[in-house]
């Protein structure tokens, strides 16, 4: 291994480590495994410092008419392809699997500037609506990543109901094992496209997470990996446990796999710092298996798996809206479509005028 190779990265390390620690950053982490037989699983955490924020699964059928909920100017699609997403407030869709079999997770990101919509003059999207616009128009993560890099609209940010301002990155992953993550930048969209991008976490940006995790493989993960529950650290543990992970050809044992990896970089439920806020305890896990098409949801007030099988549910156009309350004393485990009931459709995270 090469000394001098070695310290420049450590230097690195320990600049981006300084940095990160003197910021407030929220913690989730999201993996993209491949299975022994080809196919690929999804798995994220969600770490909320509000343990009372609404968490709702909600199935969404093909041809809703929508808008990005940020007034006159706000884009307006209709839905091509129906989904499944679990909402944060009632506010935003955090998580998803549309019937294509592309998965998208939102994750906190301290950084993220989505620029001046007055300067940039393109429509606009509320942050909240911006997952759904992708599980609602697109297959596959190359049809996304030519959509966005043809820059069709303007993110708007606002806060949550917790005062927390709403800064999210995107990772979306489709059957075919392809991989994209999608950040905004001092005003700029950067995304990085391609199957090796199988981790995320929040701060520092990606390109960052990427440089520490880059030293952390030159020690080697049998040897030492950081402990604490700060997004880079969670990263190059996630990394060391998915690239240790056996390919399991048994579909029990990878599904078992992607809950194991991320249980194992939650944050215990508590967990606090009262000199960075915005460290989260892990309220829920999903774990989506993108070619059976069952998306699992794990509480860690319950202490049973959920999940929805696809081929039980209806995404053809004019079928109804269903919902469903997650994290509830109801919730007795397997599969739950028979308890979605219909529902109105949620708004889309404004800003207050």
């Amino acid at each position: 291994m090469d000394n001098k190779f070695v310290r420049g990265l450590l230097g690195t390390a320990l600049i981006l480590f300084v940095g990160l620690s003197q910021s407030n950053a929220s913690a989730c982490t999201r993996i993209f495994y491949e299975a022994g037989d080809g196919s690929y699983i999804t798995g994220r955490s969600m770490d909320w410092s509000d343990t009372t924020a609404a968490m709702d699964f909600w199935l969404f059928p093909k041809g809703i008419q929508r808008n990005g909920g940020v007034g006159q100017q706000s884009i307006t699609w209709t839905s091509k392809y129906g989904s499944v997403v679990i909402s944060i407030y009632e506010a935003a869709t955090s998580d998803g699997l549309n019937e294509a079999g592309l998965a998208g997770n939102l994750l906190y990101l301290a950084e993220a500037e989505y620029g001046n919509p007055q300067k940039r003059g393109k429509p606009t999207i509320s942050v909240g609506a911006w997952l759904q616009y992708i599980l609602d128009n697109y297959a596959t993560v190359d049809e996304v990543v030519t959509a966005m890099e043809a820059d069709p609209f303007t993110v708007i940010g606002a806060d949550l109901p917790d005062g927390k301002p709403a800064t999210a990155h995107i990772s979306i992953s489709d059957p075919n094992g392809d991989s994209a993550i999608f950040e905004y930048i001092n005003g700029a969209l950067q995304v990085h496209h391609g199957k090796q991008y199988k981790v995320m976490t929040n701060s520092p940006i990606y390109s960052q997470q990427l440089a520490i995790n880059t030293y952390w493989s030159q020690i080697g993960g049998e040897n030492f990996l950081p402990g604490t529950i700060t997004a880079a650290d969670r990263f190059v543990r996630a990394s060391f446990a998915l690239e240790s992970s056996p390919n399991f050809k048994d579909h029990r044992k990878a599904i078992a796999s992607v809950f194991s990896q991320v249980r194992a970089v939650s944050v215990p439920l508590g967990m606090s710092d009262p000199e960075k806020p915005n460290i989260a305890s892990t309220l829920w896990r999903s774990v989506i298996d993108q070619k059976r098409m069952r998306y699992y949801f794990d509480s860690v007030i319950n202490p049973s798996v959920v999940w929805l099988d696809f081929s039980n549910l209806d995404f053809k156009n004019g079928a109804k809206v269903l919902s469903m309350k997650l994290d509830t004393p109801s919730d007795i485990g397997g599969e739950i479509s028979s308890q979605l009931k219909p529902a109105t459709p949620f708004k889309f995270l404004a800003p207050k005028s």
